[in-house]
């Protein structure tokens, strides 16, 4: 395994590369058993479907920041787990919602809309 340290100044501390982190550990020490996950989107939302048998909607927690999701078990669950997932856009938390049905968790997500900021100069 090759790895390469991360050099961190006071001018440049980007968020990704605690996200690469995070990403690096998930991948490389899952907790439990394998996970499954699948993804799909279209033009308006992204939709995860995760695998977490044994556990309740009372169990999970989850938390979107930007566009990373974060998903965990509460201190009181049967077994513990954690993940976190991040998109290539910003999440709309309003126009997402999750279900948790027969040990699957289904979260479609919506994507954030951009909103152009162009504004227009006059030409003397």
């Amino acid at each position: 395994m090759f790895f390469a340290p991360a050099v961190r100044t006071a001018r440049f501390v980007p968020r990704a590369l605690d996200r690469s982190f995070e990403r690096f550990v998930n991948d490389t020490f899952p907790s439990g058993p394998q996970r499954s996950l699948n993804v799909e989107q279209d033009d308006k939302t992204w939709t995860l479907s995760l695998d977490v048998p044994g556990l309740s909607r009372d169990d999970l927690s989850i938390g979107i920041e930007g566009p990373v999701v974060r998903i965990e078990t509460k201190a009181d669950a049967k077994r513990p787990f954690k993940a976190a997932y991040e998109l290539p856009q910003a999440i709309d938390v309003t126009a997402s919602d999750a279900k948790l049905e027969n040990g699957v968790l289904t979260l479609k997500l919506g994507k954030v809309v951009p909103v152009s900021q162009v504004q227009p100069l006059a030409i003397n």
